[in-house]
C-alpha cells in the first residue's frame, strides 16, 4: 500500500525532484570488460539493488500518468523491483515524451531517459517492454541461444536496424526461450519487403512477439537477475 501511494504521489507531481547532487556515477567505476555477460554487468551496475529511483515528466496528462502507474505496478506485484520517487539522487530514470519508445540498457549513471512518446508509446505492453530494457534485458531474439529457435532473415531487414537482431553474449538465467516474451519482436519487425525478418524454427507457424503484457518467463528472469 505504501509503495502504491508513493507511485501515485510521484505521478501526480506531489513528489518533486530536486537538483542533481554530486554523487559518483556507477559508469565511472564499472570497468569495460567485453567478455562479461550482460546479466553480470547489470548486477554490478545496479549495485545489487532492486530499488530504482524514478521521476516522470509533467508533460503527461493525469490519464497518461495513470497508464504508466498501471504498467509499473505490474513489476511491484510480480517481482521485487520497487520504483521509488527520486528526490536529489544522481542516478535515476527519467520518463519523458521524446521522439519514440526507447530506453538505454541497464543502469548508465546520472539521469537516464526512458522515452514514452505520448502519441504512440502509451500502451501497457510497450511501457513494460521499455522498462525491461532499463532493468537490463535485451530483445529475446538476440539471446545467445537464439539460433536454435529462430532464423534471422538478414536480407529482409532494414540495414539501419540490424543491430536489433544481432546475437548477444547473454546469461539466459536458466530460462527457456520465450516466443511470446514482451521482449520478442514480431516476425516482420523492421522488414523492408513485408516478408519475415524473424522465422521461428523448427515450426515456422509459431506465433512470435506481442505487446499485451509480460509473460511468466519475463517475470521469472527479473526475479532471478535481481535475486528476489
Amino acid at each position: 500500500m505504501k509503495t502504491c501511494l508513493s507511485l501515485l504521489l510521484l505521478f501526480l507531481g506531489l513528489c518533486q525532484a530536486q537538483p542533481l547532487v554530486g554523487e559518483q556515477s556507477v559508469a565511472d567505476v564499472l570497468e569495460d570488460n567485453e567478455d562479461m555477460d550482460i546479466s553480470t554487468r547489470i548486477l554490478i551496475s545496479n549495485n545489487g539493488t532492486s530499488e530504482l529511483l524514478l521521476e516522470v515528466s509533467s508533460a503527461y496528462t493525469s490519464a497518461e500518468k495513470s497508464r504508466i502507474v498501471d504498467a509499473l505496478q505490474s513489476f511491484h506485484q510480480s517481482t521485487c523491483i520497487r520504483f521509488v520517487p527520486r528526490r536529489n539522487q544522481y542516478d535515476h530514470i527519467s520518463i519523458q515524451s521524446r521522439g519514440g519508445c526507447y530506453s538505454y540498457l541497464g543502469r548508465t549513471g546520472g539521469m537516464q531517459v526512458l522515452s514514452l512518446m505520448r502519441s504512440g508509446c502509451m500502451y501497457y505492453g510497450i511501457m513494460q517492454h521499455e522498462v525491461n530494457h532499463a532493468l537490463g534485458f535485451n530483445h529475446e531474439q538476440t539471446r545467445s541461444d537464439r539460433d536454435q529457435y529462430v532464423k534471422i532473415n538478414w536480407q529482409n531487414i532494414n540495414p539501419s536496424t540490424v543491430y536489433n537482431f544481432q546475437r548477444k553474449n547473454t546469461n539466459n538465467l536458466n530460462s527457456p526461450y520465450d516466443y511470446t516474451s514482451i521482449m520478442h519482436y514480431g516476425r516482420t519487425a523492421f522488414s523492408i519487403n513485408g516478408r519475415d525478418s524473424i522465422t521461428p524454427i523448427p515450426n515456422s507457424s509459431v506465433q512470435i512477439g506481442q505487446r499485451k503484457g509480460m509473460t511468466r518467463n519475463d517475470f521469472l528472469r527479473i526475479n532471478r537477475l535481481y535475486r528476489c
